[in-house]
């Protein structure tokens, strides 16, 4: 089944400077708001503390809520509507987390249900999580993201080029580097993004084209989708480290469909320019490409829009990551292809000349 016509030729490659502007200028407002909102970006999972969901019988308000929560030392708490319209649900969140809340629901169903008389108060769950816990989930998730993106590199690398060497020679770098700078106390954070460096350094010196592609692509789309939860104002925690890493394989997927036609182009031998290939490449799968992200886009905005609080971050993730991972895949992954192609095939031209 194809929406797009046979012959099609849409300059996508011509665009590419303006993308890659694009794309800066949404990084760097993603990373601004990652700034300022700081630790605060962290749910439970990562910060540490409670989570309390409420159901009301009837109708409430933060404000006589809060007045029930005072007799606990819970007043300051941060109190949320959850759920959808006309569902009487609310999130109560602090940062306590101590072993004398073990008999915190039934205080609070206590407390409440005298303030609010006939309303009846369910306390559907209870969420506790200690800073250390917190702490520990956190680093995890960063590096499951930085694992994950590794060795995605490292198959690309077979994958297209057959350079097991040169992969097995990166893979031994980011070792030895990675262990290096555990030893000196570099924190996670700023670990994982030396690493980073690491890789795209490597793909690049040892021409590992189609691995600075896919990798440059899978940063490009997490870095936008973790400033979209800042820019947005919502919550980072595990389940939203699982839509990224859905995501990074969502996007990985477009990514191979389009390098595969560029390396079957280029293998029909015809005298054509890198950036001629690359284009026509992309206009060939362009009909798959919005088959694939049309229908994986409706599923999760109906999630999204049909599945209730729990789930509404996981699938507001999923729609800002299928829209990028297309997009990257078209105006990421292919134009470093042409950049590194242009670089080192202009060097190759000069090294000709001098001979």
């Amino acid at each position: 089944m194809e929406f797009i016509k046979p012959g099609i030729n849409i300059d996508f490659v011509g665009r590419r400077k303006f993308a890659f502007i694009l794309s800066l200028v949404l990084i760097l407002i993603g990373l601004t708001a990652l700034i300022w909102r700081g630790t605060s970006l962290f749910g439970i999972d990562f910060a540490g503390g409670t989570v309390v969901q409420l159901r009301f019988s009837s109708p409430t308000n933060a404000n006589k809520i809060r007045e029930g929560l005072k007799p606990i030392g819970l007043d300051r708490s941060a109190i949320q509507h959850f759920g959808g319209e006309g569902e009487d649900v609310f999130l109560i969140r602090t940062d306590v987390s101590r072993s004398k809340l073990a008999n915190l629901s039934k205080e609070l169903k206590d407390n409440l249900e005298r303030i609010h008389g006939e309303n009846t108060v369910t306390v559907e769950r209870v969420e506790m999580v200690g800073p250390k816990v917190g702490k520990d989930l956190r680093q995890k998730a960063l590096l499951a993201i930085y694992y994950a993106l590794l060795l995605i590199a490292i198959y690309i690398s077979w994958r297209f080029e057959q350079k097991l060497m040169p992969a097995a020679i990166m893979a031994g770098a980011l070792f030895l580097g990675v262990l290096g700078l555990r030893e000196v106390g570099m924190s996670i954070p700023m670990l994982i993004v030396a690493a980073l460096v690491i890789t795209m350094v490597c793909c690049w010196f040892l021409k590992l084209k189609y691995a600075l592609g896919a990798v440059s692509a899978l940063i490009h789309d997490v870095m936008i989708t973790v400033g979209a939860f800042a820019i947005a104002n919502k919550e980072f925690d595990l389940t939203v480290v699982a839509a990224l890493l859905t995501i990074i394989g969502y996007s990985l997927n477009d990514t191979i469909i389009v390098f595969d036609r560029i390396r079957e182009n280029l293998r029909k031998g015809k005298r054509r320019e890198f950036a001629e290939v690359v284009n026509a490449s992309i206009n060939q799968t362009l009909s798959r490409t919005i088959l694939t992200s049309g229908t994986t886009l409706a599923v999760v905005t109906a999630l999204f829009i049909l599945g209730g609080g729990v789930i509404h971050d996981f699938a507001f993730a999923l729609i800002v990551g299928v829209l990028v991972g297309t997009y990257s895949s078209i105006f990421v992954a292919s134009p470093v292809l042409i950049a590194w192609e242009t670089k080192f095939a202009n060097t190759r031209v000069r090294a000709t000349a001098k001979s």
